[in-house]
């Protein structure tokens, strides 16, 4: 199985592929990884293709191979742009070859910082349900972890030191996630309003039902107690294990796949 390479909104580099069979129902799954990390989930992407599912892995403005600046827009502003651009053609790289398909389910999976995009795409209500592994829910505390990533004053400089252009970042951007209000899931827990990309405000708030996600009480990066606290209040499905620390998304889908199947298409 070949995935193949688009760019939506000129500057999302995004790998895909069709799912390996036909099925009536045209399901997508878009896949938002960890960060920081290296973009290495190919197999888990041909592995859901497997299951049924057109999957889109997506690389974050302004990381890897995508164009922009990290954290300039929320992701989950990547997250809609790419639904935006699957209701028309769109092209592969490589040889031009376009692929045109109308979604009738969208899915977003993702882990850590990819669980926070998945929990901000579930606010788009073209999104059916989110799957969101060890996620960030609240971006005011995570300020007291760094240290347990890295001894460096700065988190944009350790991304700068240790991942080079992987991620092109500016410090005040980071900073940002600080405020609260921004790429925040906690701040969505009641009607809040929302300013999409043409400029029309709209109020939403986290809907549980469509959320299921998994948690280790362990976890060194991601305080459990903050994710029990924003189920609680949105009433999303929550599974919570005692042990199992910063848990692989690779790991949770292989593990818990028919409780997920179950839930995505309820």
């Amino acid at each position: 199985m070949f995935l193949y390479r688009t760019k939506f909104a000129k500057e999302i580099l995004t790998e895909f592929t069709p799912p390996s069979r036909k099925l009536k129902k045209q399901k997508v799954i878009i896949y938002c990884d960890g960060m920081p990390s290296n973009p290495r989930k190919q197999g888990l992407c041909k592995l859901l293709a497997k299951k049924g599912y057109w999957v889109f892995y997506l690389r974050y403005r302004g990381s890897w191979e995508s164009g922009g600046s990290f954290l300039a827009k929320s992701p989950a502003q990547d997250i809609s742009d790419i639904i935006d651009g699957l209701q028309k053609p769109f092209k592969e790289a490589a040889f031009g070859k376009v692929f045109s398909f109308t979604p009738d389910e969208i899915y977003v999976i993702g882990g850590s910082f990819g669980g926070c995009t998945a929990l901000m795409s579930s606010l788009d209500p073209r999104v059916k349900k989110v799957i969101a592994n060890c996620p960030v829910v609240d971006w005011t505390i995570q300020k007291k972890t760094e240290k347990a990533e890295t001894s460096n004053k700065s988190y944009a400089a350790y991304l700068r030191e240790a991942w080079g252009n992987g991620y092109r970042l500016k410090p005040k951007n980071w900073t940002k996630l600080y405020k609260g209000n921004f790429f925040n899931p906690m701040h969505h827990v009641k009607e809040t309003k929302i300013e999409k990309s043409d400029g029309k405000i709209t109020n939403r708030k986290m809907d549980g039902t469509k959320i299921m996600i998994f948690h280790a009480k362990d976890d060194p990066y991601i305080p459990y107690k903050s994710v029990v606290k924003f189920a609680k209040k949105t009433k999303s499905n929550l599974k919570l294990l005692a042990r199992g620390g910063h848990l692989r998304t690779d790991w949770v889908i292989d593990k818990y796949w028919k409780r997920i199947k179950e839930f995505l298409e309820s």
